[in-house]
C-alpha cells in the first residue's frame, strides 16, 4: 500500500485519516506517513481482511486506536496489537515532526553555534554582509 509522493500522506490527512490500517506498506510511503502525522499500521493479510469485511457488514462500523498501547479496539472490545517504534510512537503522540524535533534542541543549538564563533571567529565572516 502506499505512494513514493509525499503529496499520498498529505491527502489522506486532509481527508481526515489519522492512521491507515494494511497488511504491507512501501518503505517511502510508510516513512512518509510518520512525517506527516499519519499512523501506518501493520496487520496480517487476514486481519485486515477481516476488518475491511465488517466495515462492510456494519454501516457505521469503527474502531478506536489507542497508540500509547498499541492496540486497536474492536467495537465489541476485543483488541489487536501492532508495533511501532518506540521514537515514531513518542513523536506522534507529542505531534512533533522534523522541524519541531530540532526546535526542541534550540538552546543546545545556540550553545554550540556560539562556541563554534568563539573558536572560529573567520567563520563569521560569511554571516555579516
Amino acid at each position: 500500500c502506499g505512494s513514493s509522493r509525499e503529496h499520498a500522506p498529505w491527502a489522506l490527512d486532509q481527508f481526515g485519516f489519522r492512521a491507515i490500517i494494511a497488511p504491507s506498506f512501501a518503505d517511502i510511503f510508510f516513512n512518509n506517513c510518520f512525517k506527516n502525522g499519519l499512523l501506518p499500521i501493520v496487520l496480517p493479510e487476514a486481519t485486515v481482511d477481516a476488518l475491511f469485511n465488517e466495515t462492510l457488514a456494519f454501516p457505521g462500523f469503527t474502531l478506536t486506536i489507542d497508540l500509547e498501547r498499541q492496540v486497536i479496539v474492536r467495537p465489541q472490545g476485543e483488541e489487536i496489537a501492532f508495533e511501532v517504534q518506540a521514537f515514531r510512537k513518542f513523536c506522534l503522540l507529542n505531534g512533533f515532526d522534523d522541524i519541531g524535533l530540532t526546535l526542541r534542541q534550540a538552546d543546545t543549538i545556540r550553545s554550540f553555534e556560539a562556541r563554534r564563533l568563539a573558536q572560529k571567529p573567520w567563520l563569521a565572516r560569511s554571516m555579516v554582509g
